[in-house]
């Protein structure tokens, strides 16, 4: 892991107890969110895949409420407001081709991090048979990338590792 990473990953965990402190909240409503996410067209085995994910689902990531997005769809899932969204059958993220793209394994799921300065975090499976695509807004970034270990057993569980198609 580079030096880039581990930054990203550590000042975000330092930066929490202080916006703790300030009386930021991590429980959020699940009414009244306006988050909205495209839905994606994956193939069949993918969407199979993606509708095992779908079950195997956390109520709450980070300590967020489950808050899915519009359209209502079985490859998308959100939480929080501002959501942290989850779509699953996305097609290959272009950022699996630049070997620069930073990465980080979470309880055996791999992930590639795409971010730049004030844009949410976009993180992406790799080596799984779908692409599952967890979008972190910038707002929500104090907690660093640990929604990630509330996603890593449900897709551990139902996205067999393997190379995904398209």
């Amino acid at each position: 892991m580079n030096i880039s990473v581990l930054r990203r990953l550590l000042v975000p965990a330092v930066l929490l107890p202080l916006l703790t402190a300030v009386g930021c909240s991590s429980a959020d409503s699940a009414a009244g969110s306006g988050a909205r996410a495209s839905v994606p067209t994956p193939d069949a085995a993918a969407a199979k895949a993606c509708r095992k994910l779908r079950t195997e689902l956390p109520e709450h990531v980070d300590g967020l409420s489950r808050n899915d997005p519009a359209p209502k769809s079985e490859l998308t899932a959100g939480w929080g407001d501002p959501a942290i969204i989850l779509r699953c059958g996305v097609p290959r993220p272009a950022a699996l081709d630049d070997p620069k793209t930073d990465s980080v394994e979470v309880d055996g799921v791999d992930w590639a991090i795409e971010h730049k300065d004030g844009a949410p975090y976009l993180l992406s499976t790799t080596l799984r048979i779908a692409y599952v695509e967890v979008t972190i807004p910038a707002s929500r970034a104090g907690n660093g990338l640990s929604p990630l270990t509330d996603f890593a057993k449900p897709v551990a569980a139902t996205i067999p590792k393997g190379i995904a198609e398209g």
